[in-house]
Order: structure tokens, then C-alpha cells, then sequence
């Protein structure tokens, strides 16, 4: 096994392209060009916002979000066992490329959605995000592994950076395709978002290789894999469970983080419907709305970073929190385009600093010199992906029964507050961060 060194420009250059190359379903997929395009096809004269899934009927937008959230809690559930398998067996990398074709290809079969193929898609859709979910945990845990605990800052917030500049430019890409089909004797309208998934699909596919190439494997553990392999990777998740209930610091900011990614998650996957439904908002201005919160959570990423510097991790995230509790409630009184544009830009400054900035956290609280870091990062993964499912199912249910979607996105603002009083007890017990 090739053994890294810690801070090594290049290497950490090449881990930033996994941000880069699947960053790109998160912008497209998640946040922008499908989401308008499912609300568009699925809200017909006949049923108006209802469609027919397996011949129940649901609201369209609570369906896709009900997707997401079976995909994430499906995740949740195998994560640990998965990364448990991925240290024994020394089959982090190999673990990391099946999830990133898996997600890839679903983006690609993506291209044949249609009302008529609902089922098919939406069931593609979710296995997309399965992908996406597998291959972040594995980038996510060689952090540690490539940077010192004083750069993980650093090179956290630049692995974001690369991952909104990559997603951008494909962005920009794509919407060439929708915004101007005639250059291209396009007369099909479903056809540029549509083109929009394939393209995502190849991109991901395509780029992950620079990072496949630069990161080395795990080591098989050649003691433990001795015994059955099933019940080594339930003593491997025990033993890592147990050393993460001894690390205090990770014990009380791992609830936090569960209640304040809750939030984060879920504005950034129901944006876009949000603006469609309540400011019949067309799909090219939202489509512009979102890429300018990428651009600007570029410099918001790199901004926390500055901050942490000064202020410390945990302050920094504090700050942060009080902003997005602010954006909630602002969320339910937007009655003008020019509001929503202004929340948008709130959005942008904070979400790429908090994402950037919590997982560097609690890469901080890590033991030095571990070698279960995928182990380790599985319980992060878990908690965030735990935290969506929350989200979005609160979300939905508050929606589907109130009809409002106001009143979900106000909602979100309990989760905030969560964090925020959970955050403070982090603060309080932990001078490391």
C-alpha cells in the first residue's frame, strides 16, 4: 500500500476532483435542472400537482422528496457495515468506484424520463443518490489521511471550492442546451434538461478517475479478516462505535450536526420547487438562481475557513446556524422574485461554509494516526443522511397534509434551533475546535 504524505499539493489537488466531478449530480440533479423539469412534466390539466406512483396518489413534489428519503435511509442503515467491510478488507477504493458508476449510470438512464416512465425514473433517481451518498463517505474518510489536523480547514473548504466551480461549468453547459435548443435544431423542449442527466452522468464518470488514479487502497487487516467475514464487520462497527462514545468531543457535536443538516439538506434539495410553486418562478430563472448560489458558496466556503482561523470551528458554525435560522423564517414571508433572490444569496454565503466547515470538524476530532477512516467517517455519513431523511419526510408529510409549503419551509427552522443549543454544549466541553 503506498504509503501518503500528509499535505502533499498534488494529491490533495487530485482528492479535490472527486468534489469536482460529482458535485455536478448534487447542482444538477438535486437542486436545479431535474427538480424543475419533474415539477414541469408532473403537473398535467388532469391531476394537477398529484401523479399516479404504482397507482397511489401522491403530491409530486412529496414524492420525489420521499424518494430521496428512502434512498438516504437505506444508506443510513448499511453505511457502517459497508465501511466496516471497505477497512477489513482493505476495499475503500474499489467501494468508492462502484458507488460513483452507480450513481453515474443511474444519471445517464435518467435521459428516458418521461411522465410514462415515472416509476422507472424516480426509482433511478433514488439509486442516483445511493451512489452519490457511497462514493462521498469514501473521499470523505482519506481526509484525515492527506492533510495535517491544522490544514484540514484548508483543505476542506478547497475540496468544496472545487466541487462549485466543477458543478458550475457543467451548469453553465448544460443550460446552453435548454436556454437555446434552436442552435442546436433541437425542437424537442424535454430534451435539454434530459441531454442535462446524461451529461451529468459522464461527467462524474469521467473526472472521478483523476482522483481514482492518485489515491491509493486501504490495507487489507489481515488479523481480523481471518475470522467470518460477517461477524468481523459487526466487531469491526462495535469496536468503532465504542471508540467514538469515549471521544466526547464527537459524541456532543455529532447530535448537533444530525439537527442542523437536517435543515441544510432539505433547503438545498426543495429550493427550486419551492420557488416553482409559491413564485411561479420559470426553470431558467430558477435555473440561474441556483447557479449563482453555487458561485457564491464558493466564496462562502473559503470565507468560514478565514473565520475558523479567528473565531475557532465551533463559534464559526454557531454564527453560521443563527443565519440559516433566519433564512427559514424570512422563507415563509416571500411574496416577490426580488425576495427570493436575496434569500438565495443568504443560501449561497452559508451553505458551502457550513458543509466545508463540519466535516473539517470533525476530521478534527478524530484520533490521530487512524486507520478505520472510513469506519469513522460512516458515522458523519450516517448522521447526515439520517438527518435528510428527516428533513425531507417533515417536510413532505407537513406539505401533503397543510398544502402549504410555507409552513414546511418555516418548519425547518426547529432543526436550527436544535443544532444551535447542541452546538453551544460543544462549545462549552471542547477547546479543540
Amino acid at each position: 500500500m503506498q504509503v501518503l504524505q500528509k499535505n502533499d499539493k498534488k494529491l490533495i489537488r487530485s482528492w479535490s476532483m472527486y468534489d469536482w466531478a460529482n458535485s455536478a449530480y448534487n447542482l444538477v440533479i438535486t437542486s436545479t435542472i431535474f427538480p424543475a423539469y419533474y415539477t414541469a412534466i408532473t403537473h398535467t390539466q388532469e391531476h394537477g400537482d398529484h401523479v399516479l406512483f404504482f397507482g397511489i396518489k401522491v403530491i409530486n413534489t412529496a414524492l420525489s422528496n420521499f424518494a430521496l428519503a428512502i434512498a438516504y435511509l437505506l444508506m443510513a442503515i448499511s453505511l457502517p457495515f459497508i465501511s466496516s467491510y471497505a477497512d477489513i478488507q482493505g476495499k475503500k477504493k474499489p467501494l468508492m468506484i462502484f458507488f460513483t458508476y452507480l450513481g453515474a449510470l443511474s444519471c445517464m438512464g435518467l435521459f428516458f424520463f418521461r411522465l410514462e416512465t415515472l416509476e422507472v425514473s424516480v426509482i433511478l433517481f433514488g439509486i442516483a443518490a445511493m451512489g452519490y451518498i457511497g462514493g462521498v463517505l469514501f473521499n470523505n474518510s482519506y481526509l484525515p489521511e492527506i492533510a495535517s489536523v491544522d490544514q484540514q480547514d484548508r483543505v476542506s473548504a478547497k475540496g468544496f471550492a472545487y466541487g462549485y466551480v466543477g458543478c458550475v461549468t457543467l451548469q453553465l453547459i448544460c443550460l446552453v442546451f435548454i436556454l437555446k435548443p434552436e442552435w442546436f435544431g433541437i425542437s424537442d423542449p424535454s430534451f435539454g434538461p434530459r441531454l442535462s442527466f446524461l451529461l451529468v452522468g459522464v461527467w462524474w464518470a469521467a473526472f472521478a478517475t483523476i482522483p481514482f488514479k492518485a489515491l491509493p487502497n486501504n490495507k487489507k487487516q489481515d488479523v481480523r479478516a481471518s475470522r467470518n467475514l460477517f461477524k468481523t464487520v459487526v466487531l469491526e462497527f462495535r469496536i468503532v462505535q465504542r471508540k467514538i462514545k469515549n471521544i466526547s468531543a464527537i459524541r456532543r457535536f455529532l447530535p448537533a450536526y444530525f439537527f442542523y443538516s437536517a435543515g441544510v439538506q432539505t433547503v438545498m434539495i426543495v429550493a427550486a420547487a419551492f420557488g416553482a410553486k409559491e413564485l411561479n418562478l420559470d426553470s431558467s430563472k430558477l435555473i440561474v438562481t441556483i447557479l449563482l448560489i453555487q458561485l457564491l458558496a464558493i466564496a462562502g466556503a473559503l470565507i468560514m475557513s478565514w473565520l475558523s482561523k479567528l473565531f475557532g470551528n465551533i463559534t464559526t458554525l454557531l454564527f453560521v446556524v443563527c443565519v440559516w435560522i433566519g433564512i427559514c423564517i424570512a422563507a415563509f414571508y416571500i411574496q416577490t422574485e426580488v425576495h427570493f433572490y436575496v434569500i438565495a444569496c443568504l443560501v449561497g454565503l452559508v451553505m458551502g461554509g457550513i458543509q466545508s466547515l463540519s466535516r473539517s470538524t470533525y476530521s478534527k476530532f478524530l484520533p490521530a494516526n487512524i486507520k478505520d477512516t472510513a469506519s469513522f467517517f460512516s458515522f458523519y455519513d450516517v448522521t447526515e443522511k439520517l438527518a435528510i431523511v428527516l428533513g425531507l419526510v417533515s417536510f413532505g408529510v407537513i406539505e401533503q397534509i397543510t398544502g402549504n409549503i410555507r409552513l414546511s419551509a418555516v418548519s425547518l427552522s426547529i432543526f436550527f434551533i436544535l443544532g444551535f443549543i447542541l452546538l453551544l454544549k460543544v462549545l462549552k466541553f471542547n477547546k479543540v475546535a
